[in-house]
């Protein structure tokens, strides 16, 4: 078998960080392809704040939700064309090929992005860069996975992870960074053609994945980057066993002729393997996780802050503590286990959401009132609130709600006690300034603001360290090496196309049914995956690649998951 079952009292992190000292070589490959990770994690931070500032250089784009949903979204609808491509990339090209041609895209889109003269160019970047994206989204893990030694397969995917999440990290700081120079978001969306432009001059230099060459008949060049990879007194063990892998998926192949998505659904190993690995890829998306990256700041101004560089500053947090779990991942993604990790980790986001849902509702419902005195004592007072019959139960959620272009201007001395309901145009937010007041448009002032942060931040600490990293660790290893290229390019589509639906859709339901209640149905979601989870995900913890196939075969759902299940090689299929 290759690679062989680890031991287990020795931890996969513990040998990750050993191989720093003992095989370097290993480790380079692993972070130069995760860069593909941090491009993704870069973007998915960036736009978040980028979108505070384009908000304000385009009031197209301040008074229609819609097409601020379009700028971030058209990644995603260009991500899902290049993880569907990427697939049969990885497949015909190579895994470095896919990766180089992710780079090249990247670069594209963020030279287009810095120079947009107007939303419709700004999206035709963000087609650019999504493209990208979805290709590295499926080929980095790909590539890490097929390049490192059983024992450590899991913590090196992981660092894939943990790059996107220092990817966000990074885009947050250099949100603020720029937050006082001429054309801000041009700077924050231009830098990120620097992380592309680094990652071709480290693959360039790299080999192709030992499999994949094994896979097309390159079988001296797989071998001597196995020898490489693994200590000598594994390493003809590890290369018979890729041998006989790869034979036998040839001769299925010449069997079975060209892959279809029929011959795939009708291939129990690779359905049941589908089932698992997009099942969790939808759910990972629809507990709600990018709403909370690409809108954090807006999350932030909706909780009651109202300033952009507090908003910011606040979400630098959540980056930070997304990037932490990542970390944390690495150590108990092996030494815990996929399926016990993934558990752990929605029960937590659960408890998150619904503490998310009740102080939301909390503010929506305890916003201050608006003052007839203090909006007269300006000349630009809403058009609802001076035609409404009963302006006395007027407070400010209503104020904001009652029209786009009204805006809440909060008493000097303190931002809870009644304040003005205005016209929101630049006119008056200088007004309201000039008098020390603060200027809301996105939320409302409110005294459960904190503990908002504190719900996004127990939503991060336990939805990172396991579903912002098993379903990737488990996608790019559950899946028969003929399949792999497809199945996932299959699987990363199904997280394009479900971050799409999620992030089109977030701002138009927090105005139609209020953050609370979008919050709660990202709850239920959660509760949902629970079960997925208990019901449908085997746990390939330490089961070599060459053995997930027969897994499969032999694994049944568990439908009856309160019951204990025997041994998985006496189940029938």
């Amino acid at each position: 078998m290759e690679g062989g079952v680890p031991e287990a009292d020795i931890s996969a992190f513990r040998e990750c960080l050993s191989l720093s000292w003992k095989n370097p070589y290993v480790l380079r490959l692993a972070f130069s392809a995760g860069i593909g990770g941090l491009l993704f994690g870069y973007d998915t931070g960036v736009i978040s704040g980028a979108l505070l500032y384009i908000r304000d250089d385009f009031k197209d784009v301040d008074r229609k939700t819609w097409l601020q949903e379009a700028i971030v979204s058209t990644a995603l609808a260009g991500a899902i064309i290049g993880a569907a491509v990427g697939g049969w990339i990885n497949d015909r090209f190579g895994r470095k090929i896919s990766i180089l041609s992710a780079d090249t895209l990247f670069f594209i889109g963020s030279v287009i992005m810095a120079a947009a003269s107007s939303p419709s160019i700004l999206i035709v970047g963000r087609v650019f860069v999504g493209l990208g994206v979805g290709m590295a989204s499926m080929a980095s893990p790909l590539y890490i996975s097929e390049a490192s030694p059983t024992r450590v397969r899991g913590a090196l995917v992981s660092l894939n992870s943990f790059l996107i999440t220092g990817g966000q990290f990074l885009s947050y700081l250099i949100n603020l960074a720029f937050t006082k120079a001429p054309g801000t978001w041009r700077w924050m969306l231009g830098v990120a053609a620097l992380p592309a432009v680094v990652q071709v001059g480290l693959m360039f230099f790299l080999p192709e994945s030992p499999r994949w060459l094994f896979r097309k008949g390159r079988e001296e060049e797989g071998k001597a980057i196995l020898r490489k990879i693994y200590p000598p007194h594994e390493v003809e063990a590890e290369i018979q066993a890729l041998q006989e892998s790869v034979a036998l998926e040839i001769e299925e192949a010449e069997a079975s002729g060209d892959i279809s998505m029929m011959k795939l659904l009708k291939t129990k190993t690779v359905r049941r393997g589908l089932c698992a690995g997009m099942g969790l890829q939808l759910f990972q998306q629809f507990v709600g996780i990018n709403t909370v990256m690409y809108y954090s700041p807006t999350i932030v101004q909706l909780a009651g802050f109202a300033s952009n560089q507090t908003a910011l500053l606040l979400s630098l947090i959540t980056a930070g503590l997304n990037a932490f779990g990542s970390i944390l991942s690495i150590y108990f993604i092996d030494k815990t286990g996929r399926k016990k990790l993934a558990l752990i980790s929605l029960c937590g986001v659960v408890l998150s959401l619904a503490l998310l849902t009740v102080t939301f509702r909390q503010t929506e419902t305890h916003s201050p009132m608006i003052s007839p005195i203090e909006t007269s004592s300006f000349n630009n007072t809403c058009p609802g609130f001076s035609t409404a019959v009963d302006p006395a139960g007027w407070d400010c959620m209503k104020c904001l709600k009652a029209s786009p272009e009204c805006g809440f201007c909060a008493d000097g001395s303190n931002t809870l006690l009644p304040g003005a309901c205005l016209v929101s145009n630049d006119i008056t937010k200088n007004q309201c300034h000039s008098d020390h007041r603060a200027w809301y448009t996105r939320g409302c002032p409110s005294k459960w603001g904190w503990v908002a942060l504190i719900g996004l931040a127990l939503y991060i600490i336990f939805f990172s360290p396991g579903m912002g990293t098993v379903p990737w660790v488990v996608n790019s290893e559950i899946y028969p090496l003929r399949y792999r290229g497809i199945c996932g390019g299959i699987a990363s589509t199904t997280v394009w196309v479900s971050n799409l639906i999620v992030s089109q859709s977030f701002l138009s339901l927090t105005q139609a049914i209020g953050t609370a209640w979008t919050f709660m149905l990202f709850g239920f979601v959660a509760v949902i995956a629970i079960f997925f989870v208990i019901i449908v995900v085997p746990e390939t913890k330490g089961v070599p690649m060459e053995e997930v196939e027969k897994m499969l075969d032999q694994r049944a759902f568990h439908y009856k998951f309160w019951e204990k299940r025997s041994d998985p090689q006496s189940q029938k299929a």
